[in-house]
């Protein structure tokens, strides 16, 4: 099972001073975003003329480039979670809607796979690493990661997030495994925990099961490992069952995993974010820190004697400057070390 990190902040901003502490922590792999469209990091800010060249005038990847160096001068494997529509392809819209055409997302995958085949050069003629893992979206049963999450058809509502997400994985399994390299693995899912199954809410959002159960109806087929953030909440521990009906955490990670064998056979399933905040400085939603490194080291175990789990991901290096941050980290917004940072150093590879 490999062992990660999620931290965007430290890897995007502070790679420098980031990297030399993933490798301290014995750190396997490292996700990050791949924006496609919608923010400042976006590789396609402008439609490209011929997207499926990585070479194409209108792509930038020159963060992601970087960042690639540095995991591969520390020996660390990197996920890129392909995210965002620019809005040339989805009509002028926010970045969490999908694209018109899902032929445009899938030759933007096959192109980001090409520039990161391991045989690509950046501008300066360096020899850009190689990367293999990819996930499509992240948390698509949400509706702050994409929209719309139900629509009315008729006089019956329809999980059009579900519909939607089919193409998008589909896309681009397609456009990754075209490049015909070995060792690609792409997965799709990365379901929040939670969700109300209720399309007449201003709020409503599917949970897990439901969410899976749709995407399988809306004819995907093809896919490496299902992921899946299993967070819980504060009060809970790495083995409390959640109380939402649908709802899947670490608790009850059997429950998403027979739903998966049911529905695509013996699917792989990667554990992509999980967490626990801590007091201080949160006093809402922390635990304390004798708590977080408890915690962390119950769910790694759990997750490593479960024979279909690949890779455990734990969120975050450092905590986010101000309580409405998440506060998470293995550090402070300091650099102090929490005991979970040495509890993470120490968990079995």
């Amino acid at each position: 099972m490999l062992v990660g990190l999620l931290d965007q902040a430290s890897t995007f901003y502070n790679s420098d001073v980031a990297f030399p502490i993933f490798k301290k922590l014995r750190v396997q792999v490292v996700r990050v975003d791949l924006y496609w469209g919608g923010t400042d990091l976006a590789v396609a800010k402008r439609r490209p003329t011929d997207p499926s060249d990585p070479d194409d005038a209108a792509y930038d990847w020159s963060v992601y480039d970087h960042v690639a160096m540095q995991a591969a001068r520390y020996k660390i494997k990197l996920l890129f979670t392909i995210w965002g529509t620019p809005r040339w392809a989805n009509g002028g819209r926010e970045a969490r809607y999908a694209p018109k055409k899902f032929t445009d997302l899938q030759k933007f995958a096959y192109a980001a796979a090409q520039r990161y085949s391991g045989t690509s050069s950046d501008k300066d003629g360096n020899t850009i690493p190689a990367v293999r893992l990819w996930t499509a979206w992240n948390e698509p049963n949400q509706r702050f990661q994409l929209m719309p999450q139900y629509k009315r058809v008729g006089g019956t509502w329809v999980m059009q997030s579900a519909i939607d997400y089919a193409k998008i994985c589909t896309a681009v399994y397609a456009g990754v495994h075209a490049t015909l390299l070995r060792g690609e693995k792409v997965a799709c899912g990365v379901t929040a925990p939670g969700g109300n199954d209720n399309p007449r809410g201003s709020r409503g959002s599917p949970t897990p099961l439901s969410f899976m159960d749709a995407v399988k109806k809306a004819h995907l087929k093809k896919f490496d490992a299902w992921a899946h953030n299993p967070y819980g909440g504060p009060r809970e521990t790495p083995t409390t069952k959640p109380h939402g009906r649908g709802s899947v955490t670490l608790g009850n990670i059997d429950k998403l995993i027979e739903q998966l064998t049911k529905l695509w056979g013996k699917q792989r399933l990667w554990l992509t974010e999980y967490a626990y905040q801590t007091n201080p400085p949160d006093r809402v939603f922390g635990v304390s820190y004798s708590q977080q490194a408890l915690y962390l080291k119950q769910a790694f175990a759990i997750a490593r004697q479960n024979p279909r789990i690949d890779m455990m991901l734990w969120f975050q290096l450092k905590d986010e400057p101000g309580v409405g941050g998440w506060q998470s980290g293995l550090l402070t917004t300091r650099g102090k070390r929490k005991p979970a940072f040495l509890t993470f150093m120490r968990l079995p590879h």
